[in-house]
């Protein structure tokens, strides 16, 4: 980025579309076009910062109901997808007569399960992101919502 921009600009940028809300002294001018310091009277904030402000939502009932929702669907998809993988290998390496049992024509048990492993994945990928669109996609917009609020009072 420096050949093409030159030196002062192939820094950070302060109008980060991916950058909400800048960091306390970062992006904030006193008024003569400077950064304002911490230390500074214009630096001084009336309002709880960010951390105070994190701190208080990740304490919320909201997040924590986002957080369950989460954690009832995630762990026992994963376990159950773990346990049928794990199953898998272990009957290919224990049981490779059962394995090698044909199924339809040069279809055996082994390549059965494991198009079944492609097949798990792309279903729970499906169910998970249903989950989401269904049960925490908008409570998690919500409070992330009210967080940027809380943040954004805290700024100015």
């Amino acid at each position: 980025m420096e050949k093409e921009a030159g030196p002062v600009t192939a820094g950070a940028r302060f109008d980060d579309p991916w950058d909400d809300v800048p960091a306390p002294g970062r992006g904030e001018r006193d008024g003569a076009g400077g950064p304002v310091a911490a230390g500074e009277p214009g630096g001084e904030r009336t309002a709880p910062g960010a951390a105070e402000i994190y701190r208080e939502v990740h304490g919320s009932a909201a997040f924590r109901e986002v957080r369950r929702r989460y954690r009832r669907f995630v762990f026992p998809a994963a376990l159950a997808f773990l346990l049928w993988y794990l199953a898998y290998v272990v009957a290919a390496t224990t049981a490779p007569g059962l394995m090698a049992r044909p199924v339809a024509g040069a279809l055996n048990v082994a390549m059965a399960a494991g198009l079944g492993q492609f097949l798990t994945t792309f279903l729970l990928t499906w169910a998970y992101a249903r989950h989401a669109r269904l049960r925490r996609d908008r409570a998690a917009l919500d409070l992330r919502w009210e967080t940027q609020e809380m943040t954004r009072g805290a700024v100015r």
